[in-house]
C-alpha cells in the first residue's frame, strides 16, 4: 500500500475519533471564528468525507453516504445523553448527510474523470542503455 494512503487512513480516523470527542464533550473548547454549529457540522463532515474517499478510493460512494449518515446519527443520539449537557438536533444530522452527499457528489465525477485520463495516457517505455 502507497505511502500516501497510509496516511490518508490515519488521518481519517484520527479525524473521526476528534469529530466524535469533539462532539461529546460537556463543554468544548472553543473553534477559532466561532463558525456556528451548522457550519462546524458541515465543515467536519466535508473534512471526513474527502479523508475516506482518498483513504478508501475503491469504496462504494453510498456505502461511504451510509456511513457517514449512520456516524452523524450516532453523535446526536449521544447528544441525547442528560450528563453531556448537549442538544441533540435533527437538523444537525441534516447538515451531516448534506454534507457528506455534496462532497461525494462533486468528488465522484472528478475521481471518473481522473481515472479515465490516467487509464487513456499513453505508457512510455523506457529504454535501457545499450
Amino acid at each position: 500500500m502507497p505511502m500516501l494512503r497510509r496516511l490518508f487512513i490515519l488521518a481519517f480516523w484520527a479525524a473521526l475519533v476528534f469529530a466524535f470527542v469533539m462532539a461529546s464533550l460537556p463543554k468544548p473548547p472553543p473553534v477559532p471564528g466561532d463558525p456556528g454549529d451548522k457550519v462546524q457540522h458541515i465543515i467536519a463532515f466535508v473534512t471526513l468525507t474527502l479523508l475516506a474517499r482518498f483513504a478508501y478510493p475503491r469504496a462504494n460512494p453510498i456505502a461511504l453516504l451510509l456511513a457517514f449518515t449512520g456516524f452523524g446519527a450516532a453523535i446526536e443520539f449521544v447528544q441525547m445523553i442528560p450528563a453531556l449537557g448537549r442538544d441533540a438536533a435533527l437538523d444537525d444530522w441534516g447538515a451531516d448527510v448534506a454534507a457528506s452527499a455534496i462532497t461525494l457528489l462533486i468528488l465522484e465525477p472528478l475521481r471518473r474523470l481522473f481515472a479515465r485520463r490516467s487509464r487513456s495516457a499513453p505508457q512510455h517505455v523506457i529504454d535501457e542503455p545499450a
